[in-house]
């Protein structure tokens, strides 16, 4: 299925934070960005984008904002970008993007709140890398295709140790359960460590189910007893529905290598149309438990992602 709009501006900044301001064209770098702008580099949101009805909804309000001053480079009319799924490819121009990211937090000191007392961006703006390089200009017409709903999963991975945040130890862990989801097929898109801290658990798997749109977010360590393990806490405050029988049956099977499995507290959850599961700290422990489940949570995931709406026609 394949959408289509009209590029209304071309806006770039140099620096973050800023309103950024109309130019004649936007020179788009693959896996950077646009030539001169602050927000280029590599990362995932090299591009952000904004739908023009979006701005034309809050300058009803009496707002009087005009184009850039939310921090877009592309202002497109015609097309509901903040409804497109994430892996949608986006054409203008010579140039073709890839949308990484619905959403973000609205950072401290944003120009065009201070100024409005509101922002959209962090509501209804996106965000893409650059596939292709080339020029795009005021009056380009921008299509975009839905992504195959055959593509390979995606996956993030967090790490939850104080010690290895703190670099006293190595993370062994994470890397273990990334080998294992790649050598199956999966696409780890985004690897986190963070310290045993279930507010800060709770912030990262909410972004990477709203804004990222993984179709799973394996998590390793805090599941234990210990005071500082919060992990299942944490997973279960970023839950919509509970999803037992994985983290059940993880334990069933690790029962038959070690007793000491029925002290694992980890859970498995949904979240919007993310699957989230708790591994155990160990390297062992999370090879062994995603050795158990691998091969059965194609078919839920595949559920998962076709409840998604992918129409995004404005």
């Amino acid at each position: 299925m394949k959408l289509q709009g009209t590029v209304r501006a071309v806006c770039i900044s140099p620096a973050k934070g800023t309103e950024k301001r109309p130019a004649e064209k936007g020179v788009f770098i693959r896996d950077h960005g646009i030539e001169n702008d602050a927000h280029a580099g590599k990362w995932h949101r090299q591009v952000s984008l904004l739908s023009y009805d979006s701005v034309q909804e809050f300058n009803r309000r009496g707002a009087g904002v005009t184009d850039g001053d939310f921090g877009e480079n592309l202002l497109v009319e015609g097309i509901d970008l903040k409804r497109l799924p994430v892996g949608t490819v986006l054409k203008a121009g010579t140039a073709t993007l890839r949308l990484t990211q619905i959403g973000k937090e609205c950072h401290s000191g944003c120009a065009i709140r201070e100024r409005t007392g509101d922002c959209i961006m962090p509501r209804e703006g996106v965000f893409a890398e650059v596939l292709e390089g080339g020029e795009i200009r005021a009056g380009d017409i921008m299509t975009a295709q839905l992504p195959d709903p055959e593509r390979p999963f995606r996956a993030a991975v967090i790490t939850l140790s104080d010690k290895a945040f703190r670099g006293e130890r190595k993370d062994e862990s994470g890397p273990a359960a990334v080998r294992m989801l790649e050598e199956a097929g999966y696409e780890v898109f985004e690897t986190v460590l963070l310290p045993d801290e279930p507010e800060l658990l709770k912030k990262e798997l909410c972004r990477l189910a709203d804004q990222r749109q993984a179709d799973l977010v394996i998590t390793s360590g805090g599941t234990g007893f210990s005071p500082r393990d919060r992990t299942p806490e944490a997973t279960l405050a970023a839950a919509d529905r509970n999803a037992p029988g994985i983290a059940e049956y993880i334990r069933m099977r690790s029962m038959e290598i070690t007793d000491r499995a029925m002290l694992s507290r980890g859970v498995s959850v949904i979240r919007k149309n993310t699957l989230i599961i708790n591994l155990p700290g160990s390297p062992k422990a999370v090879q062994e438990s995603l050795g158990f489940i691998l091969d059965g949570l194609s078919h839920g995931l595949k559920v998962l992602r076709n409840s998604v709406s992918e129409c995004g026609r404005a």
